[in-house]
């Protein structure tokens, strides 16, 4: 299994929002996270925007991204989040920048 960690930005002030919409997501984009390798998915957001997810996947973090681009639930989860992100409009799913994971305590 690997271990994936990434950042993003949201824009600050759009927090709120975008906190109420994860607190709320979709049973279908749920679904696909699940059958597309997403495991022991977490974001976790500073009051500055920062945005860090952490999953677990079968798959490489490009080939986990793969399978949830094809998903079409995933197209219209991502259109309903671009404007929350810092990025003109892009699809968080194209702006994530994954951290090297330097140590791990089983």
């Amino acid at each position: 299994m690997n271990r994936v960690c990434f950042t993003l930005r949201v824009k600050p002030s759009s927090l709120d929002e975008y906190k109420t919409h994860h607190q709320r997501v979709w049973p279908e984009m749920l679904e696909a996270l699940s059958r597309t390798g997403w495991h022991n998915y977490s974001l976790f957001l500073r009051s500055d925007g920062l945005l860090v997810g952490y999953f677990e996947t079968p798959a490489s973090f490009e080939d986990a991204l793969a399978a949830m681009s094809s998903e079409p639930i995933n197209a219209k989860w991502q259109d309903l989040m671009a404007p929350f992100f810092e990025g003109a409009g892009e699809h968080a799913d194209q702006m994530m920048n994954q951290l090297e994971e330097i140590l791990h305590l089983p």
